[in-house]
């Protein structure tokens, strides 16, 4: 059975830092596109990084330069490292693999996980 479970998630004051995870299980992360999507209350999944099979990034301007995406091959887990959070950075995280594409639609992914509850206070 095929998973992928995200950790890490918190409550944290705004300029704060946190480290989400993503491990999987039942697939080899490596193989596929990975991404982080995000969903504050109320509004659409946001793509907010990707990480591509060659190791390659891209990030969502709202979050580039604060947000770092990488992986562990060995640990088979995809981590998204977020400082200087503000209070829009406030959502549920989701980590996504696809074989094919990281396309800019979360329900498109094959794989999702269930999600990290990010809280940012001012």
């Amino acid at each position: 059975q095929v998973q992928l479970v995200e950790s890490g998630g918190g409550s944290v004051q705004a300029g704060g830092s946190l480290r989400l995870s993503c491990v999987g299980s039942g697939l080899s992360l490596s193989r596929y596109c990975m991404a982080w999507f995000r969903q504050a209350p109320g509004k659409e999944h946001e793509r907010v990084a990707t990480l591509s099979r060659d190791g390659s990034s891209n990030y969502a301007d709202s979050v580039k330069g604060r947000f770092t995406a990488s992986a562990d091959n060995a640990k088979n887990t995809l981590y998204l490292i977020m400082n200087s959070l503000t209070p829009e950075d406030t959502a549920m995280y989701y980590c996504a693999a696809d074989f094919t594409i990281c396309g800019e639609w979360f329900h498109r992914y094959d794989y999702r996980g269930q999600g990290a509850q990010v809280t940012v206070s001012s």
